[in-house]
């Protein structure tokens, strides 16, 4: 215990160092803002590129300007990709991916591989916290053990925790400091540490029994999300077959007072968490004789729309005579989510491949992506087209997946030829196609 005194009292003063392992979309955010409030911070990220550019005083995030980054190295902000500097550190805070693998299992490589690499450079009076999102017991059953190899028992010697991340890029109102974050840890005594870390940084803390119901309420949140996004997409299929403008209709139930909340129908769902989530609830519930049809159907008719969005596309293009093989296809928003550089499980990339293996020649517009980002199942050699009244005009459709308002939409509907939307941007006219 008296570890965890030195611990407590290095936080409480904020005299401890805090590492964070994974400077992607929510690492670099929490890194910076601790940093903000005068707690030294050391960034670990297997990348060196990205490194290289912090240390510079570079940012690779589209939202976090050079000079956030400037002023947080004046602060201490350092990076490494250095894992044995673990030992400097007095909390551990884990922002890795959590992706799924080609069976739709979860993929806790990430988590693993950071964990393993911290091994040999972890000590006692340390903090660990893991914020990427995981399957309920996650903590308990795979770091815990790994900690405890080495003689490290939490709420003895050692701290751990489970806090979720909430990063919302793009949104205005909220970020890592007015977020409310919730909490969970393996005792009351690495509960209270984590609350006391975490508190220097974000004005609301969450704690709640357990890492697992930590664990659980961040999916809880994503698959809340998740379904009703599938239902609404549903609700566009049946609403287009009917003739009816979906959008319209979402429109007037939202003017109802109570019991209605709005969600809006697209090409598919993008980003880290909402397409990836449910199913790490569902991989697990298994574990305990429960099958989650409803989150699993929900999660098929999200998967799909991409696929309702290509069929769109080849639908529309055969009325006007037009063969997909062989005709110019621009893709208008590469990010998952409009105003954002974000495009991790983008379905806008999806829509590509699947237009690019029925022969379309695929071209992208992106002023948030100017060059088509690395990908483990996606391969574009492609840059951002710029538009303009010869562009626009140059291809035979234009498919608008993401609603960036940095769009000239008058543009887009003057010089189109045909325009497929899946966002509801678009006024109607004969060469606007709704999917």
């Amino acid at each position: 215990m008296h570890s965890l005194q030195t611990l407590r009292r290095r936080i409480e003063t904020k005299t401890a160092t805090v590492g964070i392992y994974g400077l992607g979309y929510v690492g670099l955010p929490l890194a910076l803002r601790f940093c903000e409030v005068g707690i030294k911070v050391i960034g670990f990220d297997v990348d060196a590129r990205k490194v290289e550019k912090l240390n510079s005083g570079q940012s690779y995030i589209e939202r976090i300007a050079a000079n956030a980054i400037a002023r947080a190295r004046m602060q201490g902000l350092e990076a490494s990709t250095d894992f044995s500097r673990t030992s400097e550190v007095d909390a551990l805070i884990i922002c890795v991916p959590t992706p799924l693998n080609r069976y739709r299992e979860p993929d806790l490589s990430f988590i693993t591989d950071t964990v393993d690499a911290m091994l040999p450079h972890l000590r006692e009076g340390q903090l660990m916290s893991l914020e990427s999102t995981t399957w309920p017991g996650t903590t308990e059953e795979v770091l815990a053990p790994r900690v405890r190899s080495l003689g490290l028992m939490p709420g003895n010697n050692f701290a751990l925790v489970f806090s979720p991340e909430r990063e919302d890029p793009g949104n205005p109102d909220f970020g890592t400091k007015s977020i409310p974050k919730v909490i969970g840890g393996m005792t009351p005594s690495c509960l209270s540490l984590g609350i006391a870390l975490y508190g220097h940084a974000i004005q609301t803390m969450v704690p709640v029994s357990s890492t697992k119901a930590a664990e659980m309420t961040k999916l809880l949140e994503n698959i809340h999300r998740a379904v009703n996004i599938g239902l609404v997409n549903e609700m566009k299929i049946v609403a287009d077959k009917m003739g009816i403008d979906i959008h319209e209709v979402i429109d007037a139930a939202a003017t109802k007072p109570f019991g209605f909340v709005p969600y809006k129908p697209g090409p598919g769902l993008g980003g880290h968490c909402i397409p990836i989530d449910p199913f790490y609830l569902t991989w697990k519930a298994r574990e305990y004789g429960v099958n989650t049809r409803f989150i699993e159907l929900a999660g098929e008719i999200n998967h799909y729309m991409p696929h309702w969005v290509v069929t769109k596309v080849v639908d529309a293009l055969n009325e006007r005579g037009k063969a997909t093989k062989g005709s110019r296809i621009l893709v208008l928003g590469l990010a998952y989510k409009k105003n954002i550089d974000d495009t991790r499980e983008s379905p806008a990339v999806e829509i590509m491949d699947l237009l690019q293996a029925k022969g379309a020649l695929i071209d992208y517009s992106d002023p948030h992506v100017p060059v088509f980002p690395p990908k483990r199942d996606y391969h574009f050699d492609l840059e951002s087209i710029p538009l303009n009244a010869t562009t626009i005009g140059d291809y035979d459709c234009l498919v608008l997946a993401t609603d960036h308002d940095a769009f000239d939409y008058a543009l887009l509907q003057k010089h189109g030829q045909l325009i497929v939307d899946t966002r509801g941007r678009l006024a109607n006219g004969s060469h606007i196609v709704a999917a």
